[in-house]
């Protein structure tokens, strides 16, 4: 079964164009073209890339939190309720109205109690700003690493250039070490990504993180398979080009420099758009779907690239969408919105009106004493005037 099924899957005409077969991709001495099996090689690749992350955030990254001032709140605990507690691990993080009432009457609490326990739990599960300075502090360190380790490698290549060179000889394009190796890079990185996502920031774009992550490796490895090699190393050079400055606006906005943030969120908007919106579709897309068809007739891995290129497509055309609102945002109110991919920190606004209610309620109280006693007392028992104030209202001079 295992064997039929292996066999399904590496027939040629899924991989190669018409005419061609795997016995026309065998390396010799001289050239080498790429195998499959190297892919298991970006897994212990990945594995390492987590090492070296951890390493990385716990000497580098968060010691410079601290010295560039980026503080975390406090934030205050929920106290121990197993019950709470079972109800938030087992069944939701944020309980309907009615739950909320069978939840206060098995703990005996009020529901305003029950509601603020729940929010300072949410909150004791959200990242704090340590954390989220150390992720892009390390996301930044790779993609400026990869970008010009991008332009260093293709810098020469004739299909950054010319893209119709993408598909010369195809597909019997010998692989140069150099384009394994940026390959290998690429695609260890996206699954050290997988395998850190439980962990990392989560945002509101989750799932849509998720579908890039899924698509960005099945088309890594779907290319390297294919030997859609050229193609690949100008959809990866693309990518990390907006990257590298979005990281680093994050990393001004934790540490509260308003002004470079602001500027280094309209340089990123711009690269983001013209790069995924412009270079993209006309580098990439138009390319594969146009320029291809000169050298072979269409076959199921030429439709199958195409659908993993226009799923990236409109992943850029939801995130340019979001971006163009927050720049929208900003040209009205002249200050750059928050993320609105983040989580916000919810606040104790309950709590902080119960205490203005308890203020209140105390005053009055005191005001009542005060009235009732006959005197109003200041920093101790000197009366007001110097007066002392009778039971029949009438003030004597003392």
């Amino acid at each position: 079964m295992a064997r039929s099924l292996y066999e399904w899957l590496w027939q040629h005409e899924f991989w190669l164009p018409p005419g061609i077969t795997w016995e026309d991709m065998q390396e010799s001495e001289d050239t080498h073209y790429p195998q499959p099996r190297h892919l298991l090689l970006s897994i212990p690749f990945a594995l390492i890339l987590v090492v070296i992350r951890c390493a990385f955030e716990r000497a580098i990254a968060l010691p410079l939190s601290t010295k560039l001032g980026v503080r975390d709140k406090q934030r205050p605990k929920a106290q121990p309720n197993p019950v709470l507690e079972t109800f938030y691990s087992t069944r939701r993080k944020n309980p309907k109205e009615g739950e909320l009432l069978s939840l206060a009457k098995q703990c005996d609490l009020p529901v305003r109690k029950v509601e603020k326990w729940f929010r300072r739990r949410r909150n004791m599960d959200r990242p704090c700003l340590s954390k989220k300075f150390s992720e892009a502090c390390w996301r930044f360190t790779f993609y400026i690493i990869s970008f010009f380790t991008g332009l260093t490698v293709l810098y020469d290549k004739p299909w950054l250039w010319d893209h119709r060179e993408c598909w010369t000889g195809y597909p019997q394009q010998p692989l140069q070490p150099s384009l394994f190796w940026y390959y290998m890079l690429e695609l260890s990185f996206y699954w050290s990504l997988v395998f850190t996502l439980p962990f990392d920031v989560k945002r509101k774009d989750f799932k849509e993180q998720i579908v890039h992550h899924a698509a960005t490796i099945f088309l890594i490895s779907f290319s390297y398979c294919a030997n859609y090699i050229r193609i690949g190393t100008l959809v990866m050079v693309i990518h990390d080009a907006s990257d590298c400055f979005l990281e680093p606006t994050k990393i001004f906005n934790y540490m509260k420099w308003k002004k470079t943030c602001d500027g280094l969120f309209m340089i990123f908007s711009a690269v983001f758009l013209i790069s995924r919106l412009v270079i993209y579709p006309y580098t990439v897309l138009y390319n594969t779907y146009y320029y291809s068809m000169e050298i072979f007739q269409p076959f199921f891995g030429y439709y199958f690239v195409n659908v993993l290129l226009i799923i990236l497509q409109l992943l850029h055309v939801f995130w340019s969408c979001l971006i163009i609102h927050m720049v929208y945002k900003f040209i009205l109110q002249g200050t750059m919105e928050k993320d609105m991919r983040s989580d916000t920190e919810e606040s104790d606004k309950d709590e902080e009106r119960d205490k203005i209610r308890e203020k209140e309620k105390n005053g009055i109280m005191c005001f009542c004493n005060v009235t009732s006693n006959g005197y109003i007392q200041r920093n101790g028992p000197e009366p007001l005037d110097n007066r002392a104030h009778l039971a029949n209202g009438h003030a004597k001079e003392r």
